[in-house]
């Protein structure tokens, strides 16, 4: 069955989607976007997602291409018109199409706005969750506001590229001082030798990534301490567990960084708890 994809009030096949080349999300990057997971023909936590949403587009002053309640009905819309039971959504808001131009356009340009879904395979997360994925560490060369979730990718793209031809599937973003960041399209966690688990503040730095914060309410039911504090590359070397946390893979154990054997060099169980209990602590709306 071909694609559907909405993009700017019409639903239209994949192939054939399209938007302007002045665009502002084509031209300077201009727009912000949101993935979240479909399971088991459930959209997981899309409240917080749109409530990032609405942060980030206040954050560049941005204004909503449609109300609320309506986005959620050409989300789950676009999500049935594709039959996904499994797998994402991917949302994008741009500040939309104007002459070229620095300055924002004039007053009543109406922003952009695409929405995608596809189906993914669950063996493949799977897999990775049983066998555990490889990363590397690179420096921090991105913007500042990286709190904001910004088409701006560049830095992130060429990160992945660079852990994938080191034979990885992360790149774990390091600050001036040595301390772990967060991933180029993840949050990371360690776990210490007493169970405990460490992430960085998201005040600042970091992305608050939707499922870190949802991890939250999963360590309270599965009655697990959470602190967050800066933590160097070194201690994240000598963790218990390193795991990373994102949208659609929810927990993806670290089990070598830097071409270094984490722990015993196999998957953890605090990752694996965290896991198999996520679901049912999420929200879950049916498509």
């Amino acid at each position: 069955m071909p694609r559907i994809s909405y993009v700017n009030g019409r639903y239209v096949p994949h192939a054939d989607a399209m938007v302007h080349i002045e665009d502002r999300g084509y031209q300077f990057a201009d727009g912000v976007y949101e993935v979240c997971e479909i399971r088991h023909g459930y959209i997981v936590d899309i409240t917080r997602h749109l409530d990032r949403l609405n942060r980030s587009l206040g954050e560049l002053r941005i204004d909503w291409p449609m109300s609320r309640q309506a986005m959620i009905h050409v989300i789950r819309e676009t999500a049935r018109r594709n039959m996904v039971r499994n797998g994402l959504f991917y949302l994008q808001v741009t500040r939309g199409v104007a002459r070229r131009d620095h300055v924002f356009p004039a007053e009543g340009t109406r922003p952009s706005l695409v929405i995608t879904a596809k189906s993914t395979d669950p063996a493949i997360i799977a897999k990775k969750n049983a066998n555990g994925i490889k990363a590397i560490t690179v420096p921090d060369n991105r913007w500042d506001r990286v709190d904001i979730k910004t088409v701006g990718l560049l830095s992130n793209a060429l990160v992945r590229q660079q852990a994938k031809e080191a034979g990885a599937q992360e790149a774990i973003y390091v600050d001036a001082n040595g301390c772990v960041k967060e991933g180029a399209a993840t949050n990371v966690w360690i776990v210490d030798a007493d169970g405990t688990l460490i992430t960085r503040p998201a005040e600042h730095g970091i992305l608050r990534g939707i499922t870190r914060t949802t991890l939250m309410d999963v360590a309270v039911k599965l009655d697990l301490r959470i602190v967050e504090r800066n933590f160097t590359v070194a201690e994240m070397l000598a963790a218990r567990e390193v795991f990373i946390t994102a949208a659609t893979s929810i927990c993806f154990p670290v089990v070598s960084i830097n071409g270094q054997t984490i722990a015993n060099g196999h998957p953890g169980t605090i990752s694996q708890n965290i896991r198999e209990a996520f679901f049912d602590v999420a929200e879950k709306i049916a498509i």
